[in-house]
């Protein structure tokens, strides 16, 4: 988290029992230097807004979706000043059940209504929302993206049925899937791992200009999908476009990834593989997107499927170094986030790395596999 955003926690801390969000938000505002956008004060680090209540459960229309999505892209806090104490929750649109004031109106390529403050959810994949947590909870919805919960937040407001659906596993895929490990352990040992390694390497080291240049880009989801395509795209003169608009810091070509569960695919006979392609910017503290729980079910209860992850670690003008490794590595398994209440109904969620373990790998590699614990993690997303 940001030493500002520290320092404007202490702030509003520092001014429990005013009792008037009217003076706080004057205060904050000259102390902070920031902009005033209606009832939205801003500044390139965050975004808040203040309420008021005679408690410290409110249900006051907090804002409209549509100037929300303008400071999404940053911690947007909500303040509720009340007589005793000041209040900070955080209000990006990963931690909003809903839009409580809306209609039918509201569709995906139709950003309408406005959430109140009982929308706010208070604990979110048991994290308490709170300050000590902003910085995780903030990783998690960086990740995600406004975009990322436009779907979720239509269904649940015009309570529409998800249009996803769950994998169902039936006796043959759950005895594919809880082997998975141990066809992993395999695979590791393999000079097939070895070949999937140098291939993908050898992408790395063809088109490394141009991803230390991609690295460049703030926005964290473009950013990962232009060098994911760099180095798994299978349309080589839309990759040859990219690489021309980044040459030539040129608007990028638009282009859609597949919402497939890895980007590179090959088919070694013993095993079938599939790789997710990450980068991991080691002076940035964030979290990579991991998977979907189901997509991943799906796929390991195929016979042979083996699924990796390759992570290109970054710092400015250099490659640090590139790591493959199973979903299973201990430390991997141990770290993952699973956000299994956030993505809907028909979905038994989706999952994030740890940056900070994902950085740790990178400056020092580990393939191992505790294939107890790994069969133990499958089970309980199974029962999801």
């Amino acid at each position: 988290m940001s030493e500002i955003l520290n320092e404007l926690i202490e702030c509003i801390v520092s001014n429990h029992g005013i009792g008037d969000k009217a003076k706080l938000a004057q205060i904050v505002y000259k102390q902070f230097k920031l902009t005033k956008d209606r009832s939205v004060y801003s500044r390139s680090e965050f975004a808040i807004r203040f309420s008021s209540a005679a408690g410290e459960h409110f249900s006051n229309t907090v804002l409209s979706l549509s100037n929300l999505h303008k400071v999404d892209n940053r911690p947007f806090l909500v303040c509720l000043v009340t007589s005793q104490k000041n209040y900070l929750y955080l209000a990006n649109s990963t931690f909003l059940r809903k839009i409580s004031h809306s209609s039918q109106k509201f569709r995906v390529d139709n950003i309408r209504g406005s959430f109140n403050g009982s929308d706010i959810v208070r604990k979110f994949e048991n994290i308490d929302n709170n300050p000590e947590n902003f910085a995780k909870l903030y990783n998690i919805h960086e990740v995600i993206g406004f975009e990322g919960n436009l779907e979720r937040l239509v269904e649940a407001t015009n309570n529409i049925s998800p249009s996803g659906q769950k994998f169902n596993v039936d006796e043959n895929a759950r005895i594919n899937i809880i082997a998975a490990p141990l066809r992993t352990c395999e695979f590791v040992k393999s000079p097939d791992m070895l070949e999937l390694k140098r291939d993908l390497d050898e992408k790395v080291e063809k088109f490394k200009n141009e991803i230390l240049v991609a690295s460049l880009i703030e926005n964290v989801n473009i950013r990962g999908r232009i060098i994911e395509y760099l180095i798994a795209g299978e349309d080589e003169q839309l990759r040859q476009n990219i690489i021309d608009a980044l040459n030539k810091k040129q608007s990028l070509p638009p282009f859609k990834t597949e919402n497939k569960l890895g980007d590179y695919c090959r088919n070694f006979g013993s095993f079938y593989t599939e790789t997710d392609v990450k980068t991991k910017i080691m002076v940035l503290n964030s979290n990579p997107k991991a998977y979907n729980l189901d997509k991943m079910l799906e796929f390991l209860s195929l016979s042979n499927a083996v699924f990796m992850f390759y992570f290109v670690g970054i710092e400015p003008y250099k490659v640090v170094n590139t790591i493959l490794l199973s979903l299973f590595q201990s430390k991997l398994l141990s770290s993952t986030i699973l956000l299994k209440h956030w993505a809907g109904r028909n979905s038994r969620g989706v999952s994030q790395f740890d940056g900070k373990v994902i950085e740790q790998l990178i400056l020092n590699p580990q393939v191992d596999i505790d294939v107890t614990k790994a069969q133990k993690f499958l089970e309980d997303v199974i029962n999801l």
